[in-house]
């Protein structure tokens, strides 16, 4: 034993010391994953199974509604009342009602110019019309440079009036808000809101005007957005596709069965009266428009939607821009419906369906289980039951479900169907942040009411106005500014799973994984979207 050095002895310690830490561990596993593990991931996929039917039903339901109001149902201008307004000679301008244009603006150095240009290119009669552009910008410079834009139009004779705020209270609501009140605007009787990087049509008003003065009963008009930059880049593709689907399907059916839908807050036109009637503007969510059109539709008006009458519009072509819009547009749905589900079930000008396509459809499936099964399911429950083999996950609830749900909302953007396969994991991702702001929503937790503007880079628009004139390339070697830890955390987590699947699984599930890995890691790195010219 002299000659033995304490060098070898040590290392035999320790490996004796880690094989029982190991062995422990192995036992304490074993016996808490038959009688709690077990039981409570086959419970948390039933939950998921439950959602992904109440999914697949609203889909296949609004597929149902969609083609039969494409093939049945009649054109908006057969089953409301529309009479065109024609310039008369003898009246002059007197039969056109006096319209408002609203234009909110934060910052907005790339796309001004883009909004206000086409706002003063309406072809309505000019002392029938005034636009109002309702700048909250904190940069000075901007400042300067949109008033300036706007005294150039005002000196060509178009009644256009800059408006500045204190402060930011309310934000978009709050500016909104303190434009109706200004004096000379108490003669509008419609309102048209456009964000900064819309570009409407001369003729946007004369397809839509009319729809409002013949018809009573019709608060809102709202209008499809066309995205002038969405060939920039895969970013904006997967968007397309998502947004596309919201428009050919959510928001014409909701139009068609219950007029009601949520307002876009954009690129739509109210009638004022039903604002005021509403309660007005309200600054008590992210999602101003959307609270504006629940409250209005349960004093029993209707809302309109066109889907031939588009406006131009930008979508953000940087991931962290795009984080933000969606952190918004997920948490302000959960909270609005926190706040709002006892007024909408106590309400009694609405019947009884339309509360519950409100409460059911419209809130509940869409805004909130939408996303949490798609996060839930897909990221986490099923690669649990991977490391816990003793549950059981039917092929049906993980591979025919999903497959009938992705083609269902492929129908709005048929040229991108060879990209369904990538939008599915870039959904996936995105699941993760919007599962995360609903919860926030839900429990009015700290970033509830954060509104951060989504920025635009007028990266639709090159110098001669089309969108061919940009070549973007990727800068694929690009260091991120700031890693994405929740993204690569989950892909650390994937990747775990789908290295298990590959050496002991039965399903082959580690495919999907390694690629759902790849999209995390893609994220996490803010490569999505990282584009120069």
């Amino acid at each position: 034993m002299d000659g033995v050095s304490p060098k070898f002895v040590l290392p035999e310690t320790f490996d004796g010391v880690r094989m029982e830490i190991t062995g422990q561990l192995g036992m304490i596993w074993e016996l808490v994953k038959a009688p709690v593990i077990v039981p409570l991931l086959q419970l948390a996929v039933y939950i998921c199974l439950v959602m992904s039917v109440m999914l697949l039903c609203e889909r296949v339901y609004m597929g149902i509604v969609i083609v039969l109001v494409k093939l049945f149902w009649k054109k908006p201008d057969k089953r409301y009342k529309f009479d065109p307004i024609h310039d008369d000679e003898e009246l002059g301008s007197s039969n056109f009602p006096v319209v408002l244009v609203q234009i909110p603006m934060f910052n907005e150095r790339e796309v001004y110019k883009l909004s206000i240009g086409a706002a003063c290119g309406l072809s309505w009669p000019s002392d029938r019309l005034v636009i109002q552009v309702l700048d909250d910008s904190t940069d000075p410079t901007v400042k300067q440079m949109v008033e300036m834009e706007c005294q150039r139009w005002a000196s060509k004779g178009i009644n256009i009036r800059y408006q500045i705020r204190e402060n930011r209270v309310g934000y978009k609501a709050g500016a909104l808000k303190e434009g109706l009140k200004r004096s000379y605007v108490k003669h509008c009787e419609y309102v048209v809101i456009f964000d900064a990087d819309f570009q409407p049509e001369p003729d946007f008003l004369r397809r839509s005007i009319p729809f409002l003065i013949h018809n009573p009963n019709i608060a809102l008009v709202q209008a499809r957005w066309r995205f002038v930059n969405s060939d920039e880049c895969l970013l904006t593709r997967m968007q397309e596709m998502s947004l596309d689907y919201h428009f050919t399907v959510e928001q014409e059916v909701g139009s068609s069965t219950h007029a009601f839908f949520g307002f876009n807050g954009t690129a739509g036109i109210w009638r004022i009266a039903a604002i005021n009637e509403a309660g007005g503007w309200k600054d008590r969510t992210t999602v101003e428009d959307m609270d504006l059109a629940v409250r209005a539709s349960l004093r029993g008006w209707k809302f309109l939607y066109l889907g031939d009458l588009q406006v131009k519009s930008e979508l953000p072509s940087t991931f962290r821009a795009f984080r933000f819009q969606q952190h918004r547009w997920s948490c302000g749905p959960a909270n609005l419906f926190r706040k709002m589900v006892m007024e909408i079930v106590r309400n009694k000008k609405v019947r009884f369906w339309k509360k519950v396509y409100v409460i059911y459809s419209f809130f509940f499936v869409r805004k909130i289980i939408a996303h949490w099964v798609t996060f839930c399911f897909y990221c986490v429950v099923l690669p649990l039951t991977i490391l816990v083999p003793e549950v059981y996950v039917p092929i049906w609830g993980s591979v025919y479900i999903p497959s009938i749900i992705t083609i269902l909302n492929s129908v709005g953007t048929p040229r991108s169907i060879h990209l369904l396969f990538y939008w599915i994991l870039f959904e996936n991702v995105m699941s993760l942040h919007r599962t995360k702001a609903t919860l926030i929503g839900l429990f009015e937790a700290g970033r509830a009411n954060e509104w951060v503007v989504t920025a635009k880079l007028g990266s639709g628009q090159s110098a001669k106005g089309n969108t061919k004139g940009l070549k973007r390339f990727p800068r694929i070697f690009k260091l991120p500014d700031r890693l994405n830890t929740l993204e690569l955390g989950f892909a650390a987590f994937l990747f775990v799973c789908g290295c298990y699947d590959f050496v002991h699984g039965k399903n082959n599930y580690f495919i999907y994984l390694f690629l759902q890995t790849l999209s995390f890691f893609i994220s996490g790195l803010g490569w999505i979207g990282t584009y120069v010219q």
